[in-house]
């Protein structure tokens, strides 16, 4: 039987994006992929998704009743926190405890700006009110809950108009007893408001991270689960009957039902989805250390991927009063993929600051009114703008031919905002606009690579984005890269990671206790509680039991340090697992990350963590060339400063590069959703599963 012949069985993946919302779909039978972009609504997200599902189903890609899972991956959460748009929320916390969102760690992210500027709390200090209460840290009571005292607060605060309730009482990732009780008294008096409680969001270590990320996930779920409703209807509305999974910021999805619980755990929903998609590329192509570049319509975003998986991080920042500084923003205790924000997007807007130097964003022009080019109304010149005038988009062939762009527009743009203040010829101006950006990611990316002891020259890059390929020449150079991985579906990259997601949960509990004195039964039955709570997670999005694997981890430090290391216990014998096999993990761990054996210090435990998930799922061959439009050989001049100027480059479309299997640059190979940039100095191959290969001649 051909494979067209078999019962047709389609997952979509959803993103939405800053500028475009991305669609990417497959035939689980066949093989057969699509993908779609649409312009993102800002006003309602869901619209834009539904758009590019009805533009699939029009075009007959997909047969609605076929579909069988939409994954979908949103800015929502991000954007929420950082137009501050959320819920009026209040912050019940223990009496004393008032101020710790804005003491924070006591800690100066940069050590001489004397007008040093603290990220604002998202809940002002007279909706957060003290409860008389104390938890000791090994969980027993020394002062009951006040419980006239809370239920005077709560009464108050309701008649202010709080509608959401965060709870984060001292030490109740112990004894959540307390919290618990909180949580009846405003069920009792209102039981329509939300209630958000730290031993079920955040049940670590650390009184303001756990505060500031319970007080999130409190200030955004109002918003959130009546975003994830409306999709699901919208489903409903097209005849799709499939289940609704949401990307998490760790790489894994859950339900919906899941997410509108946590949804403080969607902060990183999109890039990380594009992480999981470049560590599967990798993976397919041979290569274990990859450095992802995605280079969107708003931002760029790198992150590593060692092993191929992707370095994950307990903590992330989010709403940073300066872009590139740690510590500038509010912290968020869940576990994320590593993500460094490096870089301005497509969309980003150049100027001229006031020392008369070229500057790229933190301005969006976003999808209205776009940059100038898209003739939406946007007067600003934009990286878009920029590489048009360059030559490295096409104004015929952007997006594959589904939008025309105004050449005269950007060129006018760039004019009147940066040729003419600087004294610059039009062309010199675009190429500054361009090679900034790319210094600018470079800079960046190396840094957050150097940090965690990574050199860049040992890495391939997977380059993802409507832009990524488009910049990934230039950034690549200024990094000292030799090859970079482009999937021919790199313009809708974090739609097709979506497909390559696990479905999977984690869950956390600080217990700190010396190495020596672990009570292991004890802490045995303890992980066995949460892995059936992640277990559970799992179920609810169709999962069977017998599908659902786990994996156990602990924080582990010498004693007296700040910090901890994430030691697998993977392969021990419980009930009674080795303590020598435990404190080796440690040491080995230490040394990787510090270049020493550490000191001869007591060793605890922290904070220990159990996820349950499925395998990655297993795709079809992804070549997707089939469906590509028909082979096209055509050449423009295009600008490459190292080759003198504008040069004649030949311009391929996927289908007449993949017929040819190389070519070297100058050129420009249009893929539909991107453009890859063939620098003179390049070669581009064609790899497995339709995946190009860019290479650099040294």
């Amino acid at each position: 039987m051909k494979a067209d012949a078999k019962p047709q069985e389609y997952w979509v993946g959803a993103d939405i994006g800053g500028t475009f919302t991305d669609l990417f779909a497959i035939d689980l039978k066949s093989g057969r992929c699509f993908s779609e972009k649409v312009l993102t609504d800002r006003e309602d997200p869901t619209r834009s998704v539904a758009a590019g599902l009805q533009a699939l189903l029009d075009g007959g890609k997909i047969q609605a009743a076929a579909v069988t899972r939409v994954l979908h991956a949103t800015t929502l959460v991000t954007n929420i926190v950082i137009l501050r748009r959320g819920a009026k929320t209040a912050l019940l916390l223990t009496e004393g405890f008032r101020d710790a969102l804005e003491i924070g760690t006591e800690h100066r992210y940069d050590l001489y700006d004397l007008n040093l500027e603290k990220p604002q709390s998202i809940v002002p200090r007279h909706l957060r009110r003290p409860i008389r209460e104390r938890m000791r840290a090994d969980g027993s009571v020394e002062i009951p809950l006040d419980v006239d005292m809370a239920r005077r607060e709560i009464s108050q605060l309701l008649e202010g108009g709080v509608g959401s309730f965060a709870i984060c009482l001292h030490h109740s990732y112990r004894n959540a007893s307390h919290e618990q009780q909180a949580a009846r008294l405003i069920s009792e008096l209102a039981p329509d408001a939300h209630v958000s409680l730290s031993s079920q969001v955040a049940p670590e270590i650390r009184e303001y991270q756990r505060s500031s990320t319970v007080a999130i996930n409190a200030y955004v779920a109002p918003m959130v689960a009546p975003y994830l409703r409306s999709l699901e209807q919208r489903l409903t509305e097209l005849d799709i009957p499939a289940s609704l999974l949401i990307m998490q910021s760790n790489g894994g999805t859950v339900t919906a039902e899941t997410s509108s619980k946590f949804p403080v755990r969607l902060l990183e929903s999109g890039p990380a989805a594009g992480a999981i998609g470049a560590a599967s590329l990798a993976q397919s192509m041979g290569r274990r250390n990859v450095l992802f570049f995605d280079m969107g319509g708003t931002t760029a975003k790198a992150s590593i991927v060692d092993d191929g998986k992707p370095l994950i991080s307990r903590q992330l920042e989010v709403a940073h009063v300066y872009r590139f500084k740690e510590g500038s923003g509010l912290p968020v205790q869940v576990p994320s993929v590593d993500m460094i924000e490096i870089g301005a997007g497509g969309g980003s807007i150049a100027s001229v600051d006031r020392m008369g130097l070229l500057k790229v964003g933190p301005h969006s022009a976003e999808s209205r009114p776009g940059p100038a080019c898209y003739g939406h109304g946007g007067e600003h010149p934009t990286v878009t703008d920029a590489d048009l005038v360059l030559g490295y988009i096409g104004a015929e062939s952007f997006l594959g031919g589904r939008m025309a762009l105004d050449v005269e527009a950007a060129r006018r743009a760039i004019s009147d905002h940066i040729s003419t203040p600087l004294g610059f010829s039009l062309e010199e101006a675009a190429w500054g606009i361009h090679q900034v950006v790319n210094e600018n990611m470079a800079a960046a990316a190396r840094i957050h690579m150097l940090d965690r002891g990574k050199n860049p020259a040992e890495y391939t890059m997977a380059a993802f984005g409507g832009a990524g390929p488009t910049h990934a020449y230039g950034v690549m150079r200024a990094l000292g890269m030799r090859e970079a991985l482009i999937p021919w579906q790199a313009g809708v990259g974090s739609a097709f990671g979506l497909l390559c997601a696990p479905v999977s949960f984690e869950s956390a509990r600080s217990l700190p206790v010396p190495l020596a004195e672990v009570d292991w039964p004890a802490m045995g039955r303890m992980m066995d509680e949460m892995a059936e709570e992640c277990r559970r997670m799992v179920e609810w999005a169709g999962v069977a039991k017998e599908n659902i694997g786990e994996s156990k981890q602990v924080d582990m430090r010498f004693r007296g340090q700040g910090h901890e290391i994430r030691v697998s216990l993977n392969g021990l014998i419980w009930p009674q697992p080795s303590v020598e096999e435990i404190l080796n993990r440690f040491h080995g761990e230490y040394r990787t990350l510090n270049a020493f054996q550490g000191p001869d210090a007591p060793v605890d435990m922290v904070t220990w963590r159990v996820m349950a998930g499925t395998p990655q799922p297993a795709l079809p061959n992804l070549d997707g060339l089939e469906g590509a439009p028909p082979a096209k050989n055509s050449s423009r001049s295009v600008y490459f400063q190292d080759a003198g100027g504008f040069v004649e480059a030949e311009v391929l479309s996927l289908a007449a590069f993949a017929a040819r299997g190389s070519v070297q640059g100058p050129a420009i190979v249009e893929l539909g959703d991107a453009n890859v940039t063939v620098g003179p100095g390049g070669v581009l191959e064609r790899g497995n599963e339709g995946i190009l290969l860019l290479r650099l001649e040294k």
